[in-house]
């Protein structure tokens, strides 16, 4: 048989979850108080989001990569599938350090795609499995445990960690475009060397929002091992 719990009223694994809960939210607070306080920060040459992201394309040679205004806070990415770079309220007609920072962060996907970078097109190619995983990971679990059925708990298992690989895979992603977005930005001219130092600032505390979920998804997938991980499987 398979136990969802440890005794009837409490489940020591819990501990875990909590653990994720308070890492996540102290890295959301950190990073939307970053950022925040740089957005006060106009740079000195007084580009927008919108006029950095084109002058970083253009200075790597990528002419087919357009740069559009998506409603929301923080909601920028590059889409690789529509080979735009979105950026959203605060960031895209805004002079701030910070959102010089972010549109940055959002070519320097750009590049990698341009140029090829092998972790990026493995992510990419990871999102249709973890999408499926992530839909029937946690379903499966749950029927194998009214079921009593092991190996369903076994397979939601295995569904639910593609999401886990999927976060570690993010994270490189994640630090190379940062890297490569403050090597751009004083590159071109963009921002000086202080303004530069204080952009850095506001990417770390993005990249701390990627570890943080990665943390989170491995300390899930551990209370899911501890959980089931050693009892008894069906034949």
């Amino acid at each position: 048989m398979y136990y969802g719990y440890y005794g009837y009223y409490f489940d020591p694994t819990y501990f875990l979850i909590l653990i994720a809960i308070a890492i996540s939210g102290i890295a959301s607070m950190k990073m939307k108080s970053t950022f925040l306080k740089y957005t006060r920060v106009s740079s000195r040459l007084g580009l927008t989001g919108a006029e950095t992201a084109k002058r970083i394309l253009e200075s790597q040679g990528i002419y087919d990569v357009q740069v559009v205004h998506v409603a929301g806070e923080l909601t920028d990415h590059y889409d690789p599938r529509t080979r735009t770079v979105n950026l959203s309220d605060p960031v895209y007609a805004s002079t701030s350090i910070a959102a010089v920072g972010v549109a940055a962060h959002e070519c320097g996907h750009a590049v990698q795609d341009a140029v090829g970078y092998v972790p990026l097109q493995v992510r990419g190619a990871m999102v249709p499995v973890v999408n499926i995983g992530s839909s029937l990971s946690w379903p499966m679990i749950l029927i194998g445990v009214f079921l009593s059925q092991g190996r369903l708990i076994s397979l939601g298992i295995v569904l639910f960690s593609f999401s886990v690989i999927f976060q570690l895979v993010t994270l490189p992603v994640e630090f190379n475009a940062s890297h490569r977005a403050l090597r751009l930005l004083e590159s071109t001219g963009i921002l000086i060397r202080d303004e530069v130092n204080d952009t850095r600032k506001v990417l770390t505390a993005a990249a701390l929002t990627y570890v943080a979920a990665t943390i989170g998804s491995l300390l899930q997938l551990l209370r899911l091992l501890i959980l089931f991980g050693g009892r008894r499987r069906d034949d």
